[in-house]
């Protein structure tokens, strides 16, 4: 898997996301500001720009910044950093995807050991195997996001605690408060675990004669373990408890001013114990949700999304096998935690359950990549099915052969999509392209525009039209020139070629404030058909099933 990883990493543009996540990082390393993409935490994007201490690398801060918002700022610093930097653009972008990869390798150790731990060994290998063949995994193990990092914090929290509640020793306290801060620190939709973590401190020091302590001894332990969790939140931000800049001050008066008030004054009490910017990264994640975030699904279109958005996207995202797998997983798994009343099963499905409910509540349905977190709980219950199998007296006979060709199948699917993980969706689409089904980074991310760079040169192009993720920062590191938008009909290009994106041609990526040529702004409908007239037509060359290239009519 690592290899994998490493050698798509070579062969893949960085994401649209990451235009902006490596340059913070290093950002937040060398100048210590946190204005800088707010809405993640920082612990992933510090990590990935660790490698950038190592040679001369150049970081950009706009002069202008302070009367910025966050998000002009994070775009203008982006493009400043990576304009300073141009030569040395290849080598960035694979050294800070390489402490990545090592972190989703963790995660496999981790998948083994806690398996292990559950399961036995044979299981827990099995586990691995569909964990490091699994496209989802192979997409976004490679990628400077929090989503990989969430999933290692999820699992490792769920992990330490079930290792604290069996034993509430001294060293469980305090490797359970290391775990839920690097948890917190992940991916800001992990603060749902605070309320877990508190209820499991307190439940346990309640009931200290069952584990035969004394409660003053395991408040005690809690005590120390609440203060390594905010010590390790702090440490992130570098012990920093600036008053927020005025740009966020505004942006808070004008998103929210019902309760501008009342967020203002829980910024400045807690900001006392947790960082201002930790705090402030909480809120835009909460108003994100609560304003929606434009998507399509099955070819309907949404806001505000739908209740069974990622069901349904982990049913399309996923190969055959693994899915076959983890419904006939969870089925046994379920019937054994009701029938056997066994603890492992039901805290596996507690922990699948929690956070796919929480899921499917949000309003951001923009990636089966969301619900990573629940990936490895699927391995491990996966890996033990298939180990029971083995063992069963009346499945012995055709359990080996049956697990051999499932395993190759996915093989034969990992190896027949490499290296296009991202966009890839399985037979269950029923021929339907994945823009015709799915939304956002489920297609398109921005990863293909070096090779469709490579190819326009080839042909001695670079200048066109297009709409892409990603677009407006690495084209130009490309040596390529997006002179516009794309225009809606091919024969009216100013240039010969024309590229759009899938998210585009979707419609659902359209920009909310897109004009007509009277300068009228486009109803929603007309957004979303913007390029109906490319869908129909047989683009030259698709790049990485993400990125369509038209070459207009002669």
């Amino acid at each position: 898997m690592g290899a994998n990883l490493f050698s798509v990493t070579r062969r893949k543009t960085i994401t649209n996301d990451e235009i902006v996540h490596i340059p913070a990082g290093y950002e937040y390393l060398t100048g210590r500001n946190f204005r800088l993409n707010p809405e993640h935490p920082p612990l992933v994007k510090m990590w990935a720009a660790l490698p950038l201490l190592l040679f001369e690398t150049q970081s950009s801060v706009p002069v202008e910044a302070a009367s910025q918002s966050y998000a002009e700022l994070s775009q203008d610093s982006a493009l400043e950093f990576w304009r300073a930097n141009f030569e040395h653009f290849k080598r960035i972008s694979l050294w800070t995807r390489l402490p990545v990869i090592l972190l989703t390798l963790v995660l496999g150790a981790l998948i083994f050991i806690y398996g292990r731990q559950l399961f036995g060994a044979r299981a827990a290998v099995l586990a691995v195997a569909l964990f490091s063949l699994e496209p989802t995994m192979l997409a976004h193990g490679r990628i400077v996001h929090t989503d990989m990092a969430a999933a290692l914090g999820y699992l490792l929290f769920v992990f330490v605690l079930h290792s604290y509640y069996r034993a509430p020793k001294f060293s469980h306290v305090l490797w359970f408060g290391l775990a839920t801060g690097f948890a917190l620190l992940t991916k800001f939709s992990l603060i749902v675990l605070v309320p877990i973590f508190i209820g499991t401190l307190l439940y346990v020091a309640w009931k200290a004669p069952r584990w035969r302590a004394s409660r003053v001894q395991l408040g005690l332990g809690a005590l120390t373990s609440i203060c390594v969790v905010l010590a390790l939140i702090n440490a992130a931000y570098f012990f920093q408890h600036p008053k927020l800049a005025l740009p966020e001050v505004e942006t808070i008066s004008g998103s929210t001013p019902a309760i501008a008030g009342n967020v203002f004054m829980a910024i400045d009490v807690f900001s006392k114990i947790v960082p201002t910017y930790y705090l402030f990264g909480i809120y835009t994640v909460f108003v994100h949700n609560h304003l929606g975030h434009p998507a399509s699904l099955l070819g309907e279109y949404r806001t505000m999304g739908w209740w069974y958005y990622f069901p349904v996207a982990f049913a399309l995202k996923t190969t055959i096998p693994f899915l076959l797998v983890s419904v006939s997983a969870l089925a046994w798994a379920i019937s054994r935690a009701i029938w056997a009343r066994e603890e492992r099963y039901i805290l596996l499905l507690a922990a699948i359950t929690f956070y796919v409910a929480l899921s499917m509540t949000g309003h951001i349905n923009i990636g089966v990549r969301h619900i990573a977190p629940v990936f490895p709980f699927l391995f491990i219950l996966g890996g033990a099915a298939l180990d029971r199998l083995l063992t069963a007296e009346r499945a012995r006979r055709y359990a080996m052969p049956l697990i051999v060709m499932l395993f190759a199948w996915l093989v034969i699917d990992t190896v027949r999509i490499y290296p296009n993980y991202l966009s890839f969706t399985n037979p269950l689409t029923f021929g339907k392209a994945n823009w015709q089904v799915l939304s956002d980074s489920n297609v398109e991310w921005g990863e293909d525009i070096g090779a469709l760079a490579r190819y326009l040169h080839s042909k001695g192009e670079t200048k066109l039209l297009g709409s892409l993720s990603g677009g407006w920062g690495t084209a130009e590191m490309y040596d390529l020139q997006l002179l516009d938008f794309a225009p809606r009909d091919l024969e009216s290009a100013s240039t010969r070629y024309v590229a759009i994106g899938a998210g585009f041609l979707n419609g659902s990526a359209m920009p909310p404030d897109l004009k007509d040529k009277a300068g009228n702004v486009l109803s929603e409908e007309q957004r979303q058909n913007y390029f109906a007239k490319y869908r129909s037509l047989r683009p030259e060359k698709i790049f990485g099933n993400s990125i369509y290239l038209y070459r207009r009519p002669e």
